[in-house]
């Protein structure tokens, strides 16, 4: 083995040969367990809630596949329709060309060169986290088996009346001209204003005051709502108000939906232009006035003199004719959540338009039964709380969208606007009997993406065909989703595949958080707090990591706020921590909380602890590659212990992987390895292997273990640590006779493979362990040499506990660095010595002739100053009220803290002293 760790020597040459070999591909063989991934955009890039998502599906694909289970992880991407069309319409203009100018079939043909050319970045970005995916069944929803289901859904739920065209409020992008889902609308707080207007009371001098944060809606308004139990304006529900600049009447409502205490309890109502008011005006039968084009210009709708203006250039005219005519009472700051559309940044209008929607009512009904009967369970369980306040409430699903790019629906109308729905046109010709003289055209609009993911678990495998690959791996095992989508994707796939396949799409969904940065504040460019997986595996250098974040992505503003915070946490770039700690520190991170925030503290740790895995390995390896271990082995307390941790560790590993605690079972595989093998059973080890008169059914016993327990903590940590533990379990499997080509074939340790230790075994070791600390802080506290060979004398009234000690006291004489250990019948008998307790056993030093007795009270005394200053100082600092009442409240806990410390410092430095002053 190497001297040193170097991860990228080692990560690509596996991955290439796990994926030439063709291991990730399902054996056959087993119990199925598969997992469909959550289709990536082809448009993207891996980012850090894709990485720690895929980390935790690709742990419980390899540690199935090693427990003999037939493993199916089925890849794919999504054609993403709008963020694509994006793409390829950015790049053909920066070629003078608009879409429009080439025509809807050439542009279908660009973006389809563009993807064979550039739609692949995010897989090869998931081959280097070492997903183990079965590349050879890669789909995309727009390959023509996927496009088949679509079509047929589409169809055969129109035809059982659960699709139908109607008109409605959506959410509208003015600049992309389509509808968009909510999940693409980011709401986030700005400053604006809120206009007081004076809405005059018809044939009164009278008025009532309405604020608004939108005045160029006021065009739309059809109505002023009161709630009905207002006394201030019971009297005036069913009068009119004259709709300053627009000529007409509209009513004086009430509605239970008006807070009476927000503002003055007057609102106006505009149906065509928000959501809630749209459902007012369905209750009150009010006209829908829209006043927008596509474009968020005021048309026709409106008075003459506004039209053709965009809508914020209407509403500066709007603001500034109502305040001619005196009917602006007054305007506030304000500060409000405005829409806007996460592609084109753009402020998302609520747009009355002809849309395609899916009657959910009906679908949701047995997908909430589902649910509710235990076929699917959430983990963590509280998320089905959210998923059936959801489902309750469900709204019909605008499956519509104005793009060229995507699934086009298969709908046909004739001269007369009459609509029919069909695979081809030929069909629903054929279908409907219509001869040529009919002249039909193909509805322009495709279908939202989230209608072809919600076929996801069995478009994949081959359905409308009843495949093979469909029967055994469907139902699914397992989704892992952010819970984000719970709504948008989790829903529609339940209820797409309880309607279609009348089973669910899979067992459990088990729920993570999203990544957030260490203070917990969301990852985004503009906060230049983005971290890239990539580049945390492979490293890079400050220049071109900034060039990599700002090139061609943001405003100049932007872009240093993004350098500037790079350059705090990263002055020097980002340094190679590999894929198996950036793994590590995911899992580590997988709680059951809503957010994980991602501390770069964790991941320098990990990196640590692939070193320390390297380096042990590489002594074991060392000590063991020229050794036979065949023969007799005998077993010491030392070797039955760690046999015994790894046998309490895999029972833990168990527990946390069926409850999906990833943090759980990665904290417990660090504690054995780091802790249990590396600190205590390597250096339990060396007395042995280094003593000459040990035998050689006792050696072959040692060495035997130090391999056997490595290659079986290998083979636990591989699906959290797949590089690290192939390479070196191609060493030191075949020490123990293994002859798999890969880890990644070998059996996941089972329990019963180790056996739990004898109590008396534990204890004996668990004394030894006290005991060494024991020593070891009793040396730094008196200051003595870590080799410097010390007496030692044990008390204790219990009589098991003295059993437990002897019975490895040649462990404890070595490894504490003790030349004699005595024990003393009575207190009374030890001597003038430094002691501590370590459980029901107490170690004595006995300090004559180790120390000068004079230089180790002026030491001690010297420190018991600087303490006693300390503490009046801080005792002091806590004591002012101008700093306890007034300082924030980190810096006095961290005050408090510091005397906590001092003060316990202070007790044993006091207690060293009256020892060393006995010796006297």
């Amino acid at each position: 083995m190497e001297k040193t760790f170097q991860p990228d020597a080692i990560e690509h040459k596996w991955y290439q040969e796990w994926e030439s070999q063709g291991y990730f591909a399902p054996s056959g063989e087993g119990t199925p367990y598969s997992i469909m991934i959550p289709p990536p955009n082809v448009t993207g890039s891996l980012h850090m809630g894709h990485g720690f998502q895929d980390t935790i599906m690709d742990a419980l694909i390899r540690y199935h596949r090693m427990q003999g289970c037939d493993t199916l992880w089925q890849p794919g991407t999504d054609h993403a329709g709008i963020a694509t069309q994006m793409v390829v319409e950015r790049q053909l203009e920066a070629q003078g060309i608009k879409r429009h100018d080439i025509g809807r079939d050439a542009f279908v043909d660009k973006v389809w060169e563009w993807k064979a050319q550039s739609g692949g970045t995010i897989t090869s970005q998931l081959r280097r986290l070492g997903a183990s995916l079965d590349w050879s069944r890669e789909r995309f929803t727009m390959d023509p088996g996927l496009s088949d289901a679509v079509q047929k859904v589409f169809i055969d739920l129109y035809n059982e009346g659960l699709i139908y065209r109607g008109q409605r409020l959506v959410n509208w992008d003015p600049k992309l001209h389509t509808a968009v889902s909510d999940l693409e609308v980011l709401n986030e707080e700005e400053q604006g204003s809120l206009w007081h207007f004076r809405y005059p009371i018809s044939g009164t001098n009278d008025f009532l005051v309405v604020a608004t944060t939108r005045p160029e809606t006021m065009l739309g308004d059809t109505a002023v709502a009161v709630n009905p139990n207002d006394e201030r304006y019971r009297h005036l529900v069913g009068q009119t108000i004259d709709l300053p600049l627009c000529d007409r009447s509209i009513p004086i409502i009430a509605d239970d939906y008006v807070d009476q205490e927000f503002g003055t309890g007057c609102v106006k109502i505009t149906p065509a232009h928000d959501f809630n008011d749209y459902e007012v005006g369905k209750r009150h039968n009010l006209p829908i006035i829209n006043v927008f084009t596509d474009n968020a210009a005021i048309n026709s709708s409106a008075p003459n003199c506004y039209q053709g203006l965009d809508r914020f250039d209407a509403r500066a005219r709007i603001v500034a004719d109502l305040e001619a005519l005196g009917l602006v009472e007054k305007i506030e700051p304000h500060t409000l959540k405005v829409p806007r559309g996460d592609r084109s940044g753009v402020v998302i209008e609520p747009y009355l338009t002809d849309q395609w929607y899916v009657d959910a009512k009906k679908l949701a009904i047995p997908a909430i039964a589902a649910v509710e009967n235990g076929d699917i369970e959430f983990v963590p369980k509280q998320w089905e709380n959210t998923y059936f306040a959801w489902m309750r409430d469900i709204q019909d699903w605008c499956i519509s969208r104005q793009l060229w790019w995507g699934h086009r629906i298969p709908a046909w109308y004739d001269q007369g606007g009459k609509v029919y729905v069909g695979s081809t046109e030929a069909a629903v010709r054929a279908q409907h009997q219509l001869d040529d003289s009919v002249v039909l055209r193909q509805d322009d609009d495709v279908l939202d993406t989230w209608f072809s993911s919600a076929l996801w678990t069995f478009s994949t495998l081959g359905w409308p065909s009843e495949t093979a690959e469909l029967q055994r791996y469907h139902p699914t095992s397992v989704l892992v989703t952010g819970f984000d989508i719970i709504f948008f994707w989790v829903a529609r796939m339940i209820m797409m595949t309880l309607h279609f396949k009348r089973e669910v799409p899979f067992k459990t969904v088990y729920v993570h958080g999203l990544v957030r940065d260490a203070e917990g504040q969301k990852m985004s460019k503009s906060k230049g707090n983005v971290l890239d997986p990539i580049d945390l595996i492979d490293g890079i250098d400050l220049e071109s990591l900034v060039s990599k974040r700002t090139a061609g992505m943001m405003q100049p503003q932007k872009a240093k706020a993004i350098e500037k915070a790079t350059r705090k946490h990263f002055p020097d770039g980002i340094p190679s921590y590999g894929t198996d700690a950036l793994r590590y520190t995911f899992y580590s991170l997988a709680s059951t909380g809503r957010d994980i925030r991602f501390d770069l503290g964790r991941i320098e740790g990990y990196r640590n602890f692939c070193n320390k895995i390297w380096n042990a390995s590489r002594y074991v390896m060392t000590q063991c590659e020229n050794v036979d271990l065949n023969g007799a082995r005998e077993l010491g307390d030392a070797e039955r212990w760690i046999q015994g941790r790894l046998h309490q560790t895999l029972k833990h590993l168990e527990n946390s992987m069926a409850h999906y605690r990833f943090d759980h079972a990665s904290q417990s595989l660090y504690e054995f390895f780091w802790n249990d093998y590396c600190d205590w059973y390597l250096e339990f080890s060396k007395p042995v292997l280094w003593d000459d008169n040990a035998s050689g059914a006792r050696k072959r016993g040692t060495y035997h273990t130090l391999v056997s327990v490595l290659e079986a903590a290998l083979r636990m940590l591989h699906p959290f640590m797949p590089f690290i533990t192939e390479e070196i379990w191609q060493r030191a499997a075949p020490l123990l006779g293994e002859h798999k080509t890969s880890i990644m074939l070998a059996s996941y340790p089972q329990i019963t493979d180790f056996e739990a230790a004898a109590p008396a075994v534990n204890e004996s070791i668990e004394c030894v362990q006290a005991l060494i600390g024991a020593t070891r802080t009793l040396r730094s506290d008196m200051n003595l040499s870590p080799g410097q060979a010390l007496p030692a004398v044990l008390f204790s009234e219990q009589p098991s506990t003295v059993q437990a000690v002897r019975a490895n006291e040649s462990l404890l004489i070595k490894l504490a660095k003790l030349d004699s250990i005595s024990w003393a019948e009575s207190k009374s008998d030890i001597p003038a010595s430094a002691s501590l307790i370590a459980g029901d056993i107490e170690l004595c030093i006995p300090l004559a002739g180790l120390i000068d007795v004079e230089q180790e009270v002026a030491r001690i005394g010297k420190r018991i100053e600087q303490l006693t200053k300390e503490i009046a100082r801080i005792d002091g600092k806590l004591g002012n009220p101008n700093f306890a009442d007034k300082a924030p409240a980190d810096v006095v806990t961290k005050e408090k803290e510091k005397l906590s410390a001092y003060q316990t410092e202070l007790g044993k430095m006091q207690e060293q002293l009256e020892s060393v002053k006995a010796l006297k």
